[in-house]
């Protein structure tokens, strides 16, 4: 993690008067009157800018917005986006209505030291999510820096992540994307112990590779929501209604042996709150994972399991949690993930957290201040910790493109 570019490798008299492009994630979501709901990205991105910004730097902030499929579409706009980071800021912030263009290049050229601007959704473009070599060129152009603090795209080879910074020679890793590629690889290094991982979701899908690479450093594994229910069923249990992949029994058969052989302490759920109909419930009960009744479906964790959890959480001395133990967004089957989070309180080491709905959780609990570190990027964490190369990464490495 030394080799990563940071602002500390940057030359703060080049900064001064200079054009930085920097990448941010702003894809935050937004009321239908055009309001930002949740400004958490664009704060977390505030240390950089303003150390930018003070350096006497000219920032031209570029993000992606949501998905739109056919070129530019208003409800994926970031000009409301703009209107919130000012405030955040204290500043104005100028908006250019393209990221480039015309537009982008009269707004690049106004701007002041210290002054900025954000672009116009990049993904109104095709070329950014295509890695278009005239694309990258046309959005290089603008800038002479580059500064990438956009960790929950990083691992996407997009022409912002990667074909920007391989067009300019001067570039870094912003205050947030080195915070988390420093906290991300104290899991992979030599965690103190024991290190215990909970792991959660509706699927094992898109967690395989990361539990594959955490599983022979791992002390403890926990294991909860519809992803616990596959390992369950290959325990031999019968889950009546409840959400499985019958793909992955085999494979959650062959984790469970592989942890059994290296010594490491597997928690599954041993009771369960089950319904009878997660939109309309008329029935709620808590039953063992050896008697759900047929007709229901599992949709949280039991008491008793969650004070296992909680025990649990409480020996670790460096913890990772990603997903909720249950349907997080329909209380009260949200009781196993808020309890989990309550607990984060008493960990008495090193914790990550990352996923939506499980930094929501942490939030809703108010355990984030005792949190070690809270990932801004939910499938970009994943890969990271799967030991994955992060495009976004790499090219911000010491000796990488010009």
């Amino acid at each position: 993690m030394t080799d990563l570019l940071t602002l500390d490798d940057l030359d703060r008299g080049r900064l001064d008067g200079a054009r930085v492009f920097v990448r941010v994630d702003f894809n935050v979501p937004l009321s239908s009157s055009g309001e930002v709901i949740d400004a958490t990205r664009l704060e977390e991105a505030l240390p950089t800018l303003r150390e930018l910004t003070g350096a006497g730097a000219k920032l031209l902030l570029a993000s992606h917005h949501g998905r739109p499929k056919d070129g530019p579409d208003p409800r994926y706009s970031l000009r409301p986006v703009a209107a919130k980071l000012a405030e955040l800021l204290g500043r104005p912030v100028r908006f250019a209505t393209d990221c480039v263009g015309e537009a982008a290049e009269a707004v690049a050229a106004e701007l002041g030291r210290g002054e900025v601007a954000l672009l116009e959704n990049l993904r109104f473009h095709a070329g950014e999510t295509k890695n278009d070599p005239a694309f990258a060129d046309r959005l290089a152009a603008l800038a002479e820096v580059y500064v990438d603090d956009a960790f929950g795209s990083a691992h996407r080879a997009h022409a912002s992540v990667v074909g920007v910074p391989e067009r300019l020679p001067h570039k870094a890793a912003g205050r947030l994307l080195a915070r988390e590629v420093t906290a991300l690889g104290r899991l992979l290094g030599e965690p103190d112990r024991p290190f215990a991982a909970i792991l959660g979701g509706a699927k094992i899908e898109g967690k395989i590779d990361t539990l594959e690479n955490l599983l022979p450093r791992l002390d403890i594994l926990l294991l909860g929501g519809g992803m616990a229910n596959t390992f369950l069923v290959a325990q031999g249990h019968d889950l009546a209604a409840s959400l499985f992949e019958p793909d992955r029994v085999d494979l959650a058969k062959d984790i469970l042996t592989r942890a059994a052989s290296r010594g490491i302490e597997v928690l599954l759920p041993t009771d369960l709150v089950v319904t009878d109909d997660l939109g309309n419930p008329q029935r709620i009960e808590t039953v063992p994972v050896a008697a759900v009744p047929a007709g229901t479906k599992a949709v949280d964790v039991g008491p008793a399991t969650r004070a296992a959890f909680t025990a649990a959480v409480g020996r670790a001395r460096t913890l990772f949690w990603n997903g909720p133990l249950g349907v997080f967004e329909k209380p009260p089957f949200d009781a196993g993930t808020r309890a989990v989070a309550q607990a984060l309180e008493s960990c008495p080491g090193f914790s990550v957290i990352g996923g939506g709905e499980t930094v929501a959780a942490a939030h809703q609990a108010g355990s984030t201040a005792r949190i070690g570190h809270v990932s801004t990027g939910g499938g970009a964490s994943l890969e990271f910790l799967a030991g994955k190369e992060l495009p976004g990464v790499t090219v911000l490495q010491k000796g990488a493109g010009r």
